[in-house]
């Protein structure tokens, strides 16, 4: 008999019945925003940040801090439903569904609609992955203490609702032959009870749990498993939807994962597809030669009007069948070249490093822990400076067909997108120069891939470039300010403006962020609603970059927005700076006047359990005034020495401590009195302490 641990939020299928928009809102049946924040997408582009197993804060932030002001269209989140629980935890224990409650290992049902209040409020729309085809095959408790001892007996599903003997040709109800459309379709996919989703009942009951999710703001759903399911049974679950919270239909994309039967264009009136074959041919060419890529449209990979692409997803980077982060910079090139080719919708995939192909994401008794892109545990290629640049462009060139295409060796290659844009990726293990014709008006251009470093200069349509060695080198004809992850903007030089990178050390509480304010109207002109944003992306640094007159001499300062648009200004006066006709790079501290600068590294060695991190504080604004949660958090890259340059005043007596801090929060103070230092008028000074 199975235990069922139902909280007010979930109803047991058979009583639940179609489940409305306007019945979610009943007390006692599940908690829906008043006024949900809508996406609104209309200075976005189309590309998908699937940050798989990712915890809904994380994702919250990720969608705040980076994906909205690097131009993300949407964000692709795991399964939101209780799954699976074992004491060994594997990532792929939430394709198991254990319940269709929204408390899951990545969060509770509230965090999950904060999560999507956040990312709409930046403007990035949420995909969620859709676990339709089965239940799970292993029983036991899962993530909101559902117990489970018969596994076709769940809190949503009875026998009945399952394919049997009578339905599925094998002695075990196990697919045997991927060829026979039947077993496919009608059998269990390794174990997993198969829902028999012919029937009405059912289709009902799935189409209740995509509802409770569309009631709270998901604009669209990744279908698992497509493959299995009746294209007919999908369109009829489909019928079944509400539109999203904005008034359209969700967006749905679905997983056919390459085999004899079925075959993706069997389920186009359904949805898009994932062009598992795009991938291949992208790792076929960039083990072997670029140079194939000229006619990837005519290598057999789906039609740009029905599919997504992608580089690789949390299957075929395990299974060897696509690159993966452990291909290094080829694999990022990978993620630069699909951005930069006109096709289908493109997806960027960010998730944890793993050493064995079940390995779980860092997780605390199997709850997924914040997401910390700094760690080594991570790997947030969706906010790399080249990615981030080439979201940009992707953006910007918007619908201008691919031009100009250019082979130069079987390792560089070059396209332009009709005078909208121009790519050139170098897959050799040394720099490469080629003059291309680019297609674009003259004048001279800042390269995203590197954060507007290099400059390109375009004469008479032509440009010699040099492209270092497995990197990219990308423009674009039309300016744009760069918010997050890169130093420059992308646009042509008209000869009249230059780029000035602001570097500003702050640390700050969870929901408040720096911005950069000033007396050009480019830097708003001093009135905060225009102040510029800076990435957090390298905090307690904060960065970036604006376009500004040439010689020009402006004022400027940092401010502080909390999550209620409180403004708190740094104390002391004006800063000052002159431009001339080259770029302008401005290094400051929160507080401290740049001539009274100077650094401090701190190098703590210190163990510590995993999910935990060493963290310094002191008597400074610099160091968090005391204040935990503005501590300094240290690098843990050369464990167990944890390590951080922090920017303090010249000439300076102060106190400070070390401080861990676990997954939960959990502050740790070191023992003993405080330590002190003194600067003096240099820079460059280091300490080296031990955990007391």
């Amino acid at each position: 008999m199975t235990t069922r641990h139902r909280p007010p939020g979930v109803l047991r299928r058979r009583t639940a019945g179609a489940l409305a928009a306007g019945a979610l809102a009943l007390a006692g049946v599940i908690a829906v925003p008043p006024s949900p924040a809508q996406a609104d997408t209309t200075a976005k582009g189309d590309v998908i940040a699937n940050l798989w197993e990712w915890n809904w804060d994380s994702i919250a932030s990720e969608c705040t801090n980076v994906l909205g002001p690097a131009g993300y269209g949407a964000v692709q989140v795991a399964p939101p439903e209780e799954s699976l629980k074992q004491t060994d935890y594997y990532w792929w224990d939430v394709y198991q569904p254990y319940s269709y409650s929204l408390n899951s290992r990545f969060g509770t049902e509230s965090e999950f609609a904060s999560m999507i209040s956040a990312c709409h409020t930046a403007g990035v729309k949420v995909y969620t992955d859709a676990v339709v085809n089965h239940t799970a095959a292993q029983t036991g408790t899962g993530y909101d203490g559902t117990t489970i001892t018969d596994k076709y007996d769940t809190p949503d599903w009875d026998a009945s609702d399952y394919h049997t003997s009578a339905d599925c040709p094998t002695s075990d109800l196990t697919i045997q032959d991927y060829s026979n459309l039947t077993q496919v379709q009608n059998c269990e996919l390794l174990g997993l009870p198969d829902l028999k989703t012919g029937s009405d009942t059912v289709r009902t009951g799935l189409a209740d749990y995509l509802n409770s999710q569309l009631a709270l703001g998901v604009d669209g759903f990744r279908v698992d498993a497509a493959k299995h399911i009746p294209e007919t049974d999908l369109a009829a679950i489909e019928s079944k939807l509400t539109n999203t919270t904005s008034g359209t239909a969700p967006y749905v994309f679905q997983e056919i994962y390459p085999g004899s039967t079925p075959q993706p264009s069997d389920y186009y009136a359904s949805g898009d597809v994932l062009d598992f074959t795009y991938a291949s041919k992208l790792k076929s060419a960039f083990q072997g030669n670029v140079s194939d890529l000229s006619s990837i449209e005519s290598s057999g990979i789906l039609p740009a009007a029905n599919s997504v692409s992608f580089v690789t997803n949390h299957d075929t980077e395990r299974n060897g069948l696509h690159m993966s982060y452990k291909d290094g910079d080829t694999y990022k090139l990978a993620n630069l070249f699909e951005l930069a080719y006109k096709w289908a919708t493109p997806t960027v995939y960010a998730s944890w490093e793993w050493t064995q192909s079940d390995q779980a994401p860092p997780n605390s008794s199997g709850f997924v822990t914040d997401t910390d892109c700094s760690d080594g545990d991570w790997y947030c290629l969706d906010r790399d400076t080249s990615v981030v640049g080439m979201v940009a462009w992707h953006n910007a060139v918007g619908t201008a067909a691919v031009s100009d295409w250019q082979t130069m060796s079987s390792n560089v290659i070059g396209f332009g997108r009709s005078g909208a844009g121009f790519f050139a990726l170098n897959n050799a293990t040394s720099s490469a120069t080629h003059t291309f014709t680019t297609g674009m008006a003259d004048g001279t251009y800042s390269d995203v891939v590197d954060g507007g470093a290099t400059k390109v200069t375009v004469s008479g349509g032509s440009a010699s470039i040099t492209i270092p060695a497995k990197s990219a080198v990308a423009f674009y004809n039309s300016s744009y300010t760069c918010t997050v992850g890169c130093d420059d903007t992308g646009g042509g030089s008209s000869g009249d403006t230059v780029s000035a990178t602001f570097d500003e050390y702050a640390s700050t509480t969870s929901g408040t962020n720096v911005y950069v304010v000033g007396s050009l109207s480019a830097l708003g002109g001093w009135d905060t609603s225009k102040a510029v944003r800076l990435s957090s992306s390298g905090y307690p640094v904060w960065s970036g970059e604006v376009s500004v007159p040439v010689n020009t001499s402006f004022e400027y300062k940092y401010i502080k927005k909390d999550a209620s648009g409180n403004v708190t200004w740094e104390s002391n006066a004006n800063r000052s700076a002159t431009t001339t006709t080259s770029a302008l790079s401005l290094d400051n501290s929160w507080n401290v006047a740049n001539a009274d600068a100077t650094d401090v590294t701190f190098d703590e060695y210190a163990t510590t359990d995993y999910g935990t991190n060493v963290y310094v504080v002191g008597s400074t604004a610099s160091l968090g005034s005391w204040n935990t949660a503005d501590a300094i958090p240290l690098s843990s890259e050369s464990y167990p020495t944890w390590s951080r340059l922090v920017i303090v005043p010249k000439s300076t007596a102060f106190t400070y401590k070390y401080i861990k801090k676990d997954s939960s929060g959990n502050v740790t103070w070191e023992s003993g009195t405080n330590r002190s230092y003194t600067t003096g008028t240099s820079s460059g000074y280091t300490t080296s302490d031990t955990w007391k």
